[in-house]
């Protein structure tokens, strides 16, 4: 690959992008608890991506978007700005390969993000998401250093790479004998969701799939009843600061727009109460981000009785106080 052209990818381009990462992404498991099942009154299956390399999905679409590059690009590096799960998963890949990496990262990134980045050798530059423009910053970066830039969701390997969590969902569930009534997944900038719901409507074309965001950065949902992309407002805050892209992206949304049937918006305290779940009935570590949509099916806003649903836990990188204060909450 030795360009970033822009383009919707399909079944087959994630299919592909399954063949790329096959031995270094993890084939996360498709958890399911007998005692949860009980309380919600229907079958709920948690696709368990803090257990993916790097604690989040991030590494399969990183890994899928720089390991085309040809040699002149990977002699240059790459470039890339996130709040941490994608910083690590850039870090990660870039390591493998041995290249180069410089990550942005908000000067407010949760600490063991930072921390986890710079240990896979990447360079990390730090600035305010509130006043900077990360992308401007990027491109500066880039043209310095002749480097290329991998954005978090804005390209389409990257989503193809993360696309491969819902053909792992299709086959997984399979396996367990599930029939799924519905699919739902944590939406940031929407490349998780693109991907996904692109797998699964080429799978399973009758399954709908949601977004779940936080109270305040519900752009997708939004955005999906609008028909075009709405921006968040800038003083809204949220614990969840994997999920706080300020509007969907061009081309996620020009995805999601045709594959997903809705969203929904939790806030922070069911976020938390959805981490202490997953820890106490699955023992699993989700990170407030990673956890919305459990929290959208354990609040009762996507009620799943008589139904099976599958939720997509995205990451696992919480800073040890955050995680204790939901334990505690």
């Amino acid at each position: 690959m030795t360009s970033s052209a822009r383009f919707e990818p399909t079944l087959a381009d994630i299919e592909d992008a399954a063949r790329q990462i096959a031995g270094l992404a993890v084939r996360t498991p498709l958890l399911e608890s007998p005692v949860l099942n009980a309380r919600l009154g229907g079958r709920l299956l948690i696709k368990a991506e803090p257990m993916q390399r790097t604690g989040s999905f991030k590494f399969r679409g990183a890994y899928n978007r720089i390991s085309r590059l040809d040699d002149q690009q990977k002699k240059a590096g790459v470039v890339t700005y996130s709040s941490g799960n994608h910083a690590q998963g850039v870090a990660a890949a870039a390591q493998i390969l041995g290249i180069p990496a410089v990550i942005l990262m908000p000067a407010d990134a949760p600490a063991i993000k930072v921390r986890n980045t710079r240990s896979y050798g990447a360079e990390v530059i730090h600035f305010d998401r509130y006043t900077e423009n990360r992308e401007a910053i990027g491109q500066k970066v880039c043209a310095e250093r002749g480097a290329v830039l991998v954005p978090p969701y804005e390209d389409p390997y990257i989503i193809a790479g993360q696309g491969t969590v819902g053909l792992e969902i299709v086959e997984q569930a399979a396996a367990a004998k599930a029939s799924l009534d519905a699919v739902l997944v944590n939406c940031g900038g929407g490349g998780l969701i693109a991907g996904t719901s692109t797998a699964l409507k080429g799978k399973l074309p009758n399954v709908p799939v949601y977004a779940v965001e936080p109270q305040g950065f519900d752009d997708t949902m939004r955005s999906l009843k609008s028909g075009r992309r709405e921006s968040n407002d800038p003083a809204a805050r949220s614990i969840c600061d994997a999920l706080l892209a300020p509007e969907p992206g061009e081309l996620t949304f020009s995805i999601n727009r045709k594959t997903l049937a809705g969203g929904f918006a939790v806030s922070d305290d069911e976020a938390r109460a959805a981490m202490a779940t997953a820890f106490n009935d699955l023992k699993l570590v989700v990170e407030p981000g990673g956890a919305v949509s459990l929290a959208a099916v354990l609040s009762g806003k996507f009620p799943i009785k008589g139904r099976t649903v599958a939720v997509v836990c995205s990451g696992g990188n919480v800073d040890p106080d955050v995680f204790i204060a939901a334990l505690k909450a």
